[in-house]
């Protein structure tokens, strides 16, 4: 079954940490994305919806919690993190700028 995802559906959110804004001096932005999506697909995204290059993605996976309430037993859900770093002659992703 493949996967028809557009980059919108690829890209979640933006995680906004203080490790997360200090990447961004070096040109290193984070996003959770779709855990289906891989890094081919991340890096079109981004391209496509921020008008920017892409040099290169870093993805990790993070598995969702076991939870309990009770004697009901649930987890959530599995969750997926991509740091992409920008080429040097890349603008910078106007998103972040008001962040700082």
């Amino acid at each position: 079954m493949a996967l028809k995802l557009t980059s919108w559906d690829i890209i979640r959110k933006p995680v906004i940490t203080e490790k997360s804004m200090a990447g961004m001096e070096d040109r290193k932005y984070t996003f959770l994305v779709h855990v289906a999506a891989d890094k081919t697909m991340i890096k079109n995204a981004i391209e496509e919806v921020f008008g920017v290059t892409v040099e290169g993605v870093r993805t990790q996976n993070k598995l969702g919690k076991d939870k309990r309430v009770g004697v009901h037993m649930g987890k959530r859900a599995n969750t997926k993190k991509a740091v992409v770093t920008l080429t040097e002659d890349s603008k910078s992703i106007e998103f972040f700028e008001d962040m700082n």
